[in-house]
């Protein structure tokens, strides 16, 4: 991950914990009705997280059920569940949701949630399509076998080579010469998107349209989205969460670097015309009754991407739409991406924008914790000075009562989404709530889970993947050398 030029080592915040009487005053812990009817018993919220425990062809496992129903022994308002695909197509293993035979697996994993936690947890599905992207080729492959040769390619190899007849060379000898040529000349010879096939692997855009099927994602989406969303009502959800955001498909539709021509690119009208469309035939399908919101950019931060102005006017339209809720991110996208070694592919959260997103303990003065509540607070005051009440999640090393509720008492946000610090311990919202804020496991926020993530291997959390090992029952990665899931907490012990 990219790092910030200054290195300051930041204190965890520190905590004033409230006795049980005092939490149950609390706004953190008051309830919360959405328009669907739908009504969340506090304001916590465990934003969507990848724990790479699917099958390869995204089935739901018994890991993928010890993962969430260790969550929902923890109570939160609302848990959700993975960025699903809605595509019935490979994606490793990662749930997807793009064929009705998804659907029972889905199900006892809604099953499982409010089982663990006493029917308090609502359970929002996160949906998400996303493009290609290849692995990063060997310089020598991509040269001999990726490369499509052209004319273009003929006349630059003779101008940078100073040899006129290379203009009429055949192909093999064309390669051969492409072979021999140091970097600075065939940077030369290549094209912008054909260097970054080679030094990044191929990567689609939103705004490939002479690729059939980037020039009719705006017919094809807003289906495929919609039928999602039926098999999550299906499967017992009570809502999704349309992801909007980062790297992927509909937030590149979003980003101010969407310049299709067609309608639905240039302008902010235009970039939020198919985000639009997918929430209506979505909510064509489910009815008003099921919950729909979408988790969005407050900033793409990235050059010539969007920025906060945008993002109000996006959540303006959003919530005049209709939408349910309003969950903010921030950065995370592939524009700024390190270059990944050869045969990895580019992981959209290694550059500036993925710090953002995912900032550590070890970072410049604005520090980690709430870094991005300013942000989000801001589309907050669009929407209330519109007359529009929609709730808003905020997020973004959020990892104190203190914090959290003070961010509420602001009118900063409608409910506080902690990812890393639920993931150090699962249960710290219900022990906040009962009083044993001492007891809370405190996420030291060196990103060793995002680490564990880039590489697609099952994510844990440093503080306790290596605790209790040799109990029995504990499951474990490969060659047991990580649990699984946090160790559970005994309540009655204290």
């Amino acid at each position: 991950m990219w790092k910030p030029p200054e290195r300051i080592r930041h204190a965890l915040p520190r905590e004033e914990p409230p006795a049980a009487g005092e939490a149950a005053r609390a706004r953190l812990f008051s309830p919360l009705r959405l328009a669907s009817g739908l009504e969340l018993a506090e304001r916590s919220w465990v934003p969507a997280m990848v724990p790479w425990r699917a099958t390869e062809e995204g089935v739901v496992t018994q890991d993928v059920l010890d993962w969430y129903g260790r969550f929902a022994d923890g109570q939160p308002g609302a848990l959700v569940v993975e960025a699903t695909g809605i595509r019935d197509v490979p994606s490793g293993p990662l749930l997807r949701v793009g064929h009705d035979r998804f659907v029972p697996g889905l199900r006892e994993l809604v099953r499982t949630v409010r089982a663990r936690s006493a029917g308090r947890t609502r359970v929002f599905l996160q949906l998400i399509d996303f493009l290609r992207i290849r692995r990063r080729p060997p310089k020598d492959r991509f040269l001999r076998e990726f490369l499509e040769i052209t004319g273009a390619h003929r006349r630059a190899l003779s101008e940078a080579l100073e040899e006129p007849p290379l203009r009429d060379a055949p192909e093999l000898e064309v390669r051969a010469r492409l072979l021999a040529l140091d970097d600075a000349r065939l940077e030369a010879v290549l094209a912008p998107r054909e260097l970054e096939a080679l030094r990044f692997g191929e990567r689609e855009r939103v705004t490939d349209v002479a690729l059939p099927h980037i020039r009719d994602l705006p017919r094809t989406l807003p289906g495929l989205f919609a039928a999602a969303a039926v098999r999550a009502r299906e499967a017992g959800f009570d809502g999704v969460e349309l992801h909007y955001a980062h790297a992927y498909t509909m937030a590149s539709f979003l980003s101010a670097l969407n310049t299709r021509s067609d309608g639905y690119g240039g302008d902010r009208e235009r970039r939020a015309r198919l985000p639009l469309e997918v929430y209506a035939a979505v909510r064509a399908a489910v009815s008003s009754r099921f919950t729909v919101g979408c988790r969005f950019l407050c900033d793409d931060v990235i050059a010539g991407g969007s920025r906060v102005d945008d993002a109000a006017f996006f959540a303006l339209a959003f919530a005049r739409a209709g939408m349910d809720f309003l969950s903010l991110s921030t950065g995370g996208k592939f524009e700024d991406a390190k270059q990944p070694k050869v045969g990895e592919a580019a992981y959209p959260y290694t550059g500036p924008s993925g710090y953002e997103c995912m900032p550590t303990a070890l970072s410049d003065a604005a520090g980690p914790f709430g870094r991005q509540v300013p942000k989000q607070a801001q589309i907050r005051r669009a929407l209330r000075a519109s007359g529009l009440g929609t709730p808003v999640v905020v997020a973004g090393g959020i990892c104190t009562f203190a914090q959290a509720e003070a961010i509420l008492a602001r009118d900063e946000a409608d409910l506080i989404g902690a990812a890393r610090q639920t993931l150090a311990d699962p249960d710290w919202f219900l022990k906040v709530r009962l009083g044993r804020s001492g007891e809370v496991r405190r996420c030291i926020y060196s990103n060793y889970c995002e680490a564990l993530d880039q590489r697609h291997r099952p994510v844990t959390c440093q503080l306790w993947d290596r605790e209790g090992l040799d109990e029995p029952g504990v499951a474990t990665t490969e060659g047991g050398k990580r649990r699984l899931t946090a160790p559970r907490w005994r309540r009655e012990e204290a």
